[in-house]
This record gives C-alpha cells, sequence and structure tokens, in this order.
C-alpha cells in the first residue's frame, strides 16, 4: 500500500475546477470557464498541473457541444474527466451495531464493499474494528498500483473534524474520543473524521440531487434525525461541528426524554422509536420495528390501525415544523429527505408538509423545492470515503 503525497492543489480556482469535473462527469474547458465565471485563461492555467499530476484526463474523441461558446486556449473542446485510477479512498461508517465500509476509486465509485457487526461500543473496540477494516480494504481492494489517498470515518453526534475528535455521540454512549490522530497511527492512512450527514451531503453534492444547487439542506430520518448543511457553495459545518443538530432542538418542551438526555428534541418525537411509542401510547400493539409499524398504519382499519396512523401524523408535523425553521433561516433551494424513514412519506408526509406551509415566512416553502431518497448502508460509507477527497483535494465546492 503506497501513501500518496498531499495533492498539489494551490487556491480555489484549481480545487473548483477539479469539483466541477468531478460533478459533471466530463466537461470541456469552455464549460468549466462558464460555470465558475471564469477567464478561459485562468481555467487553461488550472487545468494543465492537474493533467501533468495525473487527476484529469482528455477523453479522446469526444468534443463539447457548446459550439456557441467562445474558445480556450489549449484545445478548448476537448472534454475531461477525473483520471479514477489515480487514486482509491476507504470510507467507514460507524453504527451502533456494525460498520460499513468501502473502497472507491477517486471518482467515489465503489471497488470493494464489507460489513463488520459490533457486538461492544467501547471507543477501543470500535476503533480497532475500524482500523481492521481499513487495512482490509486498502490492500485488499485493488492492484498493487493502487495509491490510496486516505481513510474517511463517518459517526452520527457532535464531531470536531479540526480537533480530529467526536465530542459526543449519543447513539453511541461516546464523550471526547479521539478518532482521526489514532487511525492514521495505527493504519498509516491519513484519516479524517466527520458527522456521518456532513459526509452524506458532500456525496449529495457531488453525485445526488444536490448537484444542481448551491445551497440545500440534507435530512436523514430513521432512528435518529440528522442535518447537512451546503450553503452558498460550501459544506457548513459551524465553528466547531456542530452545526446542523436539527434532531436536538427543542419542539415539545414536557416532550419525551431523548437519547441526549433533554426532553422534547425533534428525535424524541419524529424518529422510528417516537413512532413507536406514540402506537403503544395510543392503545395500539407493540410493533418491533418501524416495518411493523408502516404495515399496521396501512393494512388495519380498526384501532390499532388508526394509532399508528395517528403516531405517524404527529411524527410529520413535528417535522414539518422543523423544516420550516431550516427554511426561515436558511433559505435553501432544496431540502432532501433522505435515509430508511422516507419509505414512510405517505404516512407523516401530509402532516409534515401543512406543517412546513404553516410555518414557513413569506415565499421560503414556494422557493425551496421538497425531495425524498432511499439511501441504504453503501452510501452512507461511500460518503466517509467522499470525505477522503473533499479533504485531500481542497476545499472543494
Amino acid at each position: 500500500m503506497t501513501v500518496p503525497r498531499r495533492v498539489p492543489l494551490d487556491g480555489d480556482t484549481r480545487t473548483d475546477v477539479f469539483a466541477t469535473v468531478l460533478i459533471k462527469g466530463s466537461v470541456s474547458r469552455a464549460e468549466i470557464a462558464q460555470t465558475l465565471d471564469v477567464s478561459p485563461s485562468t481555467v487553461t492555467k488550472a487545468v494543465k498541473p492537474l493533467i501533468d499530476d495525473g487527476y484529469l484526463e482528455e477523453l479522446t474523441g469526444e468534443r463539447s457541444r457548446a459550439r456557441s461558446q467562445a474558445p480556450v486556449l489549449g484545445r478548448p473542446s476537448q472534454r475531461l474527466q477525473v483520471n479514477k485510477a489515480r487514486h482509491a479512498a476507504v470510507g467507514i461508517k460507524v453504527r451502533p451495531d456494525r460498520l460499513i465500509g468501502v473502497l472507491t476509486d477517486l471518482r467515489t465509485e465503489i471497488r470493494d464493499y464489507r460489513t463488520v457487526s459490533l457486538t461492544d461500543r467501547s471507543p477501543g473496540t470500535v476503533l480497532g474494528a475500524v482500523e481492521e477494516l481499513a487495512l482490509e480494504l486498502a490492500d485488499g481492494g485493488g492492484t498493487a498500483d493502487d495509491h490510496v489517498l486516505g481513510l474517511g470515518v463517518s459517526i452520527s453526534g457532535h464531531v470536531d473534524a479540526a480537533q480530529k475528535t467526536c465530542r459526543y455521540s449519543a447513539l453511541l454512549g461516546w464523550h471526547d474520543v479521539e478518532i482521526a490522530d489514532r487511525l492514521h497511527a495505527r493504519t498509516g492512512l491519513r484519516t479524517v473524521v466527520s458527522n456521518d450527514v456532513n459526509a452524506l451531503t458532500v456525496g449529495e453534492r457531488w453525485f445526488g440531487e444536490g448537484r444542481d444547487y448551491q445551497t440545500f439542506v440534507v435530512i436523514t430520518m430513521g432512528t435518529g434525525i440528522g442535518c447537512g448543511l451546503f450553503l452558498n457553495g460550501r459544506l457548513f459545518t459551524g465553528g466547531f461541528g456542530m452545526a446542523g443538530e436539527i434532531g436536538h432542538v427543542p419542539v415539545q418542551p414536557d416532550g419525551p426524554r431523548c437519547n441526549c438526555g433533554r426532553h422534547g428534541c425533534l428525535e424524541a418525537v419524529a424518529s422510528y422509536d417516537a413512532v413507536l411509542r406514540g402506537i403503544t401510547e395510543r392503545g395500539g400493539p407493540v410493533c418491533a420495528d418501524i416495518d411493523m409499524a408502516i404495515d399496521l398504519a396501512r393494512s388495519d382499519d380498526g384501532p390499532a390501525g388508526a394509532a399508528a396512523v395517528a403516531a405517524f401524523s404527529d411524527a410529520g408535523d413535528a417535522l414539518g415544523r422543523a423544516l420550516a425553521s431550516l427554511c426561515n433561516l436558511f433559505n435553501p433551494q432544496k431540502l432532501i429527505l433522505a435515509g430508511e424513514g422516507v419509505k414512510a412519506r405517505g404516512l407523516f408526509g401530509p402532516s409534515m408538509e401543512a406543517a412546513l406551509r404553516a410555518h414557513t415566512f413569506s415565499s421560503a416553502a414556494d422557493d425551496c423545492d421538497l425531495t425524498s431518497i432511499l439511501i441504504d448502508d453503501a452510501d452512507w460509507a461511500r460518503g466517509a470515503a467522499c470525505l477522503v477527497v473533499h479533504t485531500e483535494l481542497g476545499s472543494l465546492a
């Protein structure tokens, strides 16, 4: 395994050029200049070292379709793409019960996928398992010529990426756990750690629903409720990595106790566990998981089904009010609902959308496109790999 030197990207223009090519797949120099609103000569100057160092490559025989655009120096119509073979990246998502790991190429296309079960959530045990999985992926996923750019680790909760530390994760029960330096010392891989939803948000910007937007928000729904903010062309994590913790915004001051220890957080009112609890509180049966709750709400016409329908509706109302706050604060162009929870949108969606419109100011709701996507374990781990490319190749848009 070869650990590469840091990529020679000096300045925002070169990193933005790389990001533009990554997002668009293949693009001409003229199209890059138009997208970034910079001069053709600026693009030419930025592209040359990226080609020389093997991060971009020209596509033989492909010509630009943008014939009406002004010519650009240096074979203007030759299309460019990211050289996916230049580097690999390892991404690992940490869940309370398992690790999900991937090895990707430089375009973060998955080349290897593995999972490891966890029976112990203690930091030592989990990080030891992360170390083993990272080395397996790095050493076993390709040829000897691969250059592993780094290791990305994503974790739920408050992660201070600058300090390379998980400050607090309610789901894992961790407080002030140093991660990146510890894993770097053990694996030899430059390691970046981040909140899992922030990692997913980078992936959505590059390859998903956020690729055409400069300001959007990702809200994840499942056992917890998370939020990633992409504002004015940049991932926003706040001063200490905690921006976007919408799951712990109080929506019911006298509400149920949350995993974080406080009462009435959105997560305690609108997550999977909240819906399951809401069904039993209304006299319905105990549901083992959210799929049983969905089936109950859709198939039972009696009191049990009504209890399930009401539980989903209440969760949707709370979520809609939280989304309204996001719209009022950040005025996003797009809201992306992601995660396992969106499979129940038909049940919580009407009350969520009604609350969103009832509590937004002026045209904030009308200006915002609301969409939902199902994501799986591989998407979470791929997001962690995106962190590596995002960090090692500069402050990418």
